[in-house]
């Protein structure tokens, strides 16, 4: 590992640990009370011990959050290669797919928790809404930002439509493809948890954002804060896999995937 990148991977870790330095110092030091701002040591304790039920949590949320990411990835996909294929389509769709990104997702989750009888599916399909404007607009941008003279070329050929489509315009779209999917990734994990504060489901079933409101109800302040941790973590991680596997796809012919800054 070279310096330059010891230093990227290192400058987050050093300011994450003197911000826990200065929080715990200044909540001591003020005599803060626990159920207002407890300290990190507190939140660390507090996960420690709840861990079994927190992690339990953070599984189904997770497990909405990615189901609802493949959906708008698979759906985003199909509607971009759709309105590249018909401006017609694209006209008539799309002012309904900006619609649908400006509607907050809590007016939208109580109609789609009563309307579907599966509380999971519901919050599936919430989050699924959230993460899929990023995917439609950016592949459609991507499959559109073609070079002219390659297109002129491919037409000169006699390509089809489809081999266009396939050969030229899905591969000149795969940077845009990434960088939505980088925005989508957070925006499923922020979709499921806004879904769940709606939905108010409990039980087995019940995912971090429950986990919260009831630490909230009870006035468990660390809980609350070490399931907050716990989100924030998962975001970080969806968003390093996403950028994870968009490294692994344009490292060796994009400027987007290579290290040199």
């Amino acid at each position: 590992m070279t310096t330059r990148n010891a230093i990227r991977w290192m400058a987050p870790v050093v300011v994450f640990a003197t911000a826990l330095v200065l929080w715990e110092v200044l909540v001591s030091s003020l005599d803060v009370p626990v159920y207002i701002v407890p300290p990190p040591s507190r939140i660390g304790a507090t996960l420690v011990k709840d861990w079994s039920l927190l992690v339990a949590a953070l599984g189904v949320t997770l497990r909405i959050a990615f189901t609802a990411l493949a959906v708008a990835v698979v759906l985003g996909t199909v509607i971009s290669f759709l309105f590249v294929q018909s401006r017609t389509l694209e006209a008539s769709l799309l002012p309904y797919v900006i619609l649908l990104q400006v509607t907050p997702v809590v007016a939208i989750a109580p109609l789609v928790i009563i309307w579907v009888d599966d509380p999971g599916t519901a919050l599936v399909i919430c989050a699924t809404i959230v993460a899929l404007f990023p995917m439609i607009s950016n592949t459609t941008i991507g499959l559109k930002s073609v070079d002219p003279g390659l297109v002129d070329l491919f037409r000169l050929y006699g390509a089809s439509r489809w081999q266009m489509l396939w050969r030229l315009r899905a591969p000149s779209a795969l940077p845009y493809f990434f960088a939505g999917l980088k925005v989508a990734a957070g925006l499923a994990l922020i979709g499921a948890v806004v879904a769940e504060f709606v939905a108010g489901t409990g039980g087995t079933a019940s995912g971090l954002a429950y986990q919260i409101l009831q630490a909230g109800l009870q006035l468990n302040i660390p809980r609350m804060f070490a399931a907050l941790l716990l989100i924030a973590l998962a975001g970080v991680a969806m968003f390093g896999l996403a950028s994870g596997l968009s490294w692994i796809a344009l490292r060796r012919w994009h400027s987007s995937g290579s290290e040199r800054r």
